[in-house]
């Protein structure tokens, strides 16, 4: 059986979800995008990151020539 969040984890969703539609004029649809695009650019970050940390970048942050150590 799944477990149900926390009363306090719920409030703080409600409370996020508010102030994003807040933010977008009170738009749910712009709300969602912009959301999405947040997410996107976040996810992009990510993948850069882990490119860096798994040694595919140079310190320089050019790509590393195949096969150099």
């Amino acid at each position: 059986m799944s477990e149900r969040a926390p009363l306090t984890e719920n409030i703080h969703y409600e409370q996020a979800c508010d102030q994003a539609i807040a933010m977008c004029g009170g738009n749910m649809r712009g709300a969602i995008k912009a959301l999405i695009m947040a997410n996107e650019y976040l996810e992009h970050e990510l993948q850069e990151l882990q490119a860096l940390a798994s040694g595919g970048l140079t310190r320089t942050g050019s790509a590393r020539a195949k096969g150099a150590a």
